[in-house]
């Protein structure tokens, strides 16, 4: 497909994934432990965007907590971060949390995350 029209779905990451989502947390340079990230995937707790069989993105959740969001950097500004942070807000119970630091704030704002200082870094409620 040609640049910029490929088709990027949101779905449930499965154990075949896992390689794919450390790397991307890794090259975002998140903090996130493999055997639980294994285990988040194993309760549908991250999500991943995948573009025509590639995992693209990433989003773990711990409850209702996003914990790690990651995207490739060749692909962000392209509205997958955004998707993966909407499809995490669908499938939890009640309002979604993040805490991050001040460089992704405009990312969080633009969601419509109410935002605050907390013990030096930023806390967001959607």
């Amino acid at each position: 497909m040609a640049e910029g029209r490929e088709t990027v779905r949101i779905r449930a990451a499965t154990a075949d994934d896992l390689v794919a989502v450390m790397r991307l947390f890794d090259a975002a340079v998140l903090e996130a432990d493999a055997g639980e990230v294994g285990d988040r995937i194993s309760d549908g707790s991250v999500l991943v965007a995948d573009a025509d069989g590639r995992v693209v993105g990433a989003l773990a959740l711990d409850g209702s907590h996003v914990d790690a969001v990651a995207v490739q950097k060749e692909r962000r500004g392209r509205g997958i971060g955004r998707r993966l942070v909407e499809a995490a807000a669908d499938a939890v119970d009640g309002a979604l949390t993040a805490d991050f630091d001040d460089s992704v704030r405009p990312f969080y704002d633009a969601l419509g995350f109410e935002v605050e200082r907390r013990d030096g870094r930023l806390w967001g409620r959607l």
